[in-house]
């Protein structure tokens, strides 16, 4: 204390004042109320503000740390996430290959069985060709021996007379008689 009434004393003796008295200019005034305000604030406030730079740095230290524990927790999700997708798109690959694979064997296979079922059908096209020729073959067959038995009918029926007919009987009789006789 006594250096702020030393500094009020030592006014006293500027050339202007000549005497002890009140500085009433108003700019010194002010500088030296200026140093005495500060020069409390710094006494008495600097444990206060320390106090508070203190806080305040540990909580942005604190806030960088938490920071740096989230990055780093990122960095290991992003790494997980990677080699995830890593194995998605393998499998993928594999997927795309297999099914690519798959579709070409089934094409194979439809293309295989779709021959077989053509060549199937056409066997059965010519089977039914051939059975259907043999089916008109034999009508005709028999249509032909149809008619021929009955022009033959009707040449025997006109020219032979009942004599004929007996002896041509007979005569039948007589060879199938000798063929039983071979035969047995």
């Amino acid at each position: 204390m006594k250096n702020v009434t030393d500094s009020f004393l030592s006014l006293g003796q500027w050339p202007s004042a000549g005497s002890f008295g009140f500085n009433t200019d108003i700019f010194a005034t002010n500088l030296i109320n200026l140093s005495v305000v500060l020069g409390v604030l710094i006494f008495f406030g600097k444990g206060v503000l320390s106090d508070l730079l203190d806080n305040r740095k540990q909580r942005i230290l604190n806030t960088i740390k938490n920071s740096e524990e989230l990055r780093e927790g990122a960095v290991e999700q992003l790494e997980k996430a990677r080699t995830r997708l890593r194995k998605v798109e393998i499998e993928a690959d594999q997927f795309r290959v297999n099914g690519y694979s798959e579709i070409e064997r089934e094409k194979l296979n439809l293309i295989d069985s779709t021959y077989k079922t053509l060549e199937q059908l056409e066997n059965y096209k010519n089977e039914t060709i051939n059975f259907e020729q043999q089916k008109a073959s034999n009508q005709v067959r028999q249509r032909v021996f149809q008619q021929a038995l009955q022009g033959a009918l009707g040449t025997l029926n006109s020219c032979l007379n009942s004599e004929l007919h007996l002896r041509t009987i007979s005569a039948n009789i007589g060879i199938l008689g000798a063929m039983k006789q071979i035969t047995d």
